[in-house]
């Protein structure tokens, strides 16, 4: 059995709009989704100019935002877990790590699909 409330198109506008909200709360309060929004907003038109075809744009562009949306799961994690209790406990601790680690694959794999186009580009003619 469904869960009560909107159906439909009214569920996606919903949706969408939850969306938003959960975006300018994490504008609002994660330092670190500020800063890669930042560079994502540089970075989404230099990876026009340096792809040279529609796979390496989705390469490029898709790299960028797997950080923004893992940071965005990442944050909302850390908010459960602060939401359960301030106190340490183990597995408090090893779910933010864990999801302080996906963020770090996220930014190394950007680093990777980036350096290789940007090699490819720029350093078979060195």
């Amino acid at each position: 059995m469904g869960k009560p409330g909107a159906t439909g198109i009214r569920r996606i506008w919903n949706a969408f709009f939850y969306s938003l909200t959960g975006i300018r709360l994490a504008w609002q309060h994660e330092s670190a989704f500020r800063q890669e929004s930042a560079l994502a907003i540089i970075m989404l038109p230099v990876a026009f100019w340096l792809g040279s075809n529609v796979i390496e744009y989705a390469l490029l562009i898709g790299c960028v935002f797997i950080v923004l949306i893992t940071e965005l799961l990442n944050s909302a994690i850390e908010a459960i877990v602060d939401r359960v209790g301030t106190d340490h406990h183990q597995l408090s601790g090893q779910s933010k790590d864990m999801a302080s680690a996906a963020v770090l694959f996220s930014v190394l794999l950007t680093v990777i699909v980036w350096g290789m186009v940007a090699w490819q580009k720029f350093g078979m003619a060195l």
